[in-house]
């Protein structure tokens, strides 16, 4: 371990690139295993969480003000969100039994169950109360279906992975866009949807660009451990000038609690119904064909191949993230694409440093000062840092498809070319299947799944069902 240290130290010191991830595992130093002192471990899993929370605080906020809920129980479900997002995160990177991957994969809570658990929890025989008793009935579901989903390992060579990855960067790229403008483009009203005055504000742009202007310059001439530290030094100066221009309000903040224990069922008992399941349990097929691509490209970036035993218990972690949501008072979780994002940009993929993150969560969620003060970071200064952050899962995809021969066998160009066009109709054209069947519309309205969908039927017709991989993970 310390010889991979030292190796790692000297390349950096030296201005060098990083020892590739089999030259690590060959001199003995294992990436996922990294260890490191508390200060360093609290730093970079403290970036991560940056990265992640804006995502993570947007869903309770949408979905709480989309019920009518008041601004206590609005409060509350950010709270529990953010303390079960570490709990599962820590499941995910640490391991407990038969659940967690002990890959450096943050998990947060999910956009794409929002429509279904919108529609669920405005029914009036259900509510809240039914939104949980789904959301733990498709995490019952998630926990079974893992073990069949993990035999698709082998349907993800390096021409689908690539893929995938390149897709999720590219679609997550116009969210990016939009936090870095001020916010989406349209808000929604009493009055129905309008255009958010806020859109476009040169000093939002402006602050986005110093914040990505800072993550490039401290990668550039930083050394060590504080090149990799880039992302939390231009949020920090994002927020800052902010701050100094008032443009960040921290008005509720005295009124807020500085401890708050998260109780199980604090809005009474799940109400378990049949179709409200149904529904989640779809969102989570759907999430754990894009976790699978992300799964095998953090193994990637290690040199690790992963395998079916390994993905079962990091897809089965969705499922247990979905119990423990739904008793803790919150929803479904999934990888979170940004923080894969994250791990390229540093270099870091320890799995102590995530959990790490996931440990500043649960913290978070149960001092709602420091929560409230979080949560005040203008979009405009997290979009700056996405803006790095999805281009880099996009250069990872790239990265991952470098090594598919192109040359010899040019069909992979299709596969490519095919599921990246595909993928890009949600972008460019949103409402272009709005008049479709609904579930053909829900399949259209996500780019990422359409490209996956695309990449993985297209490897099929060109290249044929791969064998089966009977080589275990040590890990």
């Amino acid at each position: 371990m310390a010889e991979g240290l030292q190796v790692r130290a000297t390349g950096w010191e030296a201005g060098a690139s990083d020892p590739t991830p089999a030259q690590t595992r060959a001199k003995g130093f294992d990436p996922i295993e990294e260890r490191m002192p508390v200060p360093k471990l609290f730093a970079l899993g403290l970036q991560h969480v940056l990265v992640m929370y804006a995502g993570a605080v947007a869903v309770p906020l949408l979905i709480g003000n989309s019920l009518g809920m008041t601004k206590e129980h609005v409060a509350l479900l950010i709270s529990a969100d953010l303390f079960c997002c570490g709990i599962v995160t820590m499941i995910q990177c640490l391991g407990v039994w038969k659940f967690g991957a002990r890959l450096p994969i943050m998990m947060g809570i999910s956009f794409t169950a929002v429509p279904v658990i919108i529609a669920t929890g405005q029914d009036p025989e259900l509510g809240i109360r039914g939104v949980f008793g789904a959301v733990i009935g498709s995490g019952i579901f998630t926990v079974i279906a893992a073990w069949f989903f993990s035999k698709w390992v082998r349907f993800f060579p390096a021409v689908v992975t690539g893929t995938c990855m390149l897709v999720i960067g590219v679609t997550l790229m116009r969210v990016g866009v939009n936090w870095a403008a001020g916010g989406n483009p349209t808000i929604r009203t009493a009055e129905g949807v309008v255009p958010n005055p806020a859109y476009g504000d040169p000093f939002a742009i402006m602050v986005a660009g110093i914040v990505l202007l800072t993550i490039l310059l401290v990668t550039r001439f930083f050394r060590g451990f504080y090149a990799n530290l880039g992302v939390l030094m231009g949020i920090s100066m994002g927020f800052l000038i902010a701050i100094a221009a008032g443009r960040v309000s921290f008005d509720g903040l005295a009124e807020a609690h500085w401890v708050n224990v998260i109780t199980p069922f604090a809005f009474g008992t799940p109400i378990f119904n049949l179709w409200g399941t149904i529904g989640l349990s779809a969102v989570m097929i759907i999430m754990m064909i894009e976790a699978t691509g992300q799964f095998v490209a953090v193994g990637d970036m290690a040199g690790q191949k992963i395998s079916e035993d390994r993905l079962a218990r990091g897809l089965r972690t969705d499922g247990i993230g979905n119990i423990v949501g739904g008793i803790f008072n919150t929803f479904t979780y999934t990888t979170y694409a940004q923080n894969v994002g994250l791990l390229q940009i540093t270099g870091v993929l320890s799995r102590y440093v995530v959990a790490a993150g996931g440990a500043i969560l649960v913290l978070l969620g149960c001092l709602p000062k420091l929560a409230f003060i979080s949560a005040s970071i203008p979009s405009y200064v997290i979009g700056g840092a996405a803006l790095v952050m999805f281009g880099m899962v996009s250069a990872t995809g790239i990265k991952i498809l470098g090594r598919v021969d192109f040359v010899r066998n040019r069909r992979n160009i299709y596969i490519v070319a095919v599921s990246l066009a595909l993928a890009m109709i949600p972008v460019v054209a949103p409402t272009m299947f709005d008049r479709m069947p609904g579930l053909v519309e829900k399949i259209f309205h996500s780019g990422i799944l359409v490209g996956t969908l695309s990449a993985l039927a297209l490897n099929l017709l060109f290249n044929g069902i791969p064998a089966r991989d009977t080589d275990s993970d040590a890990h």
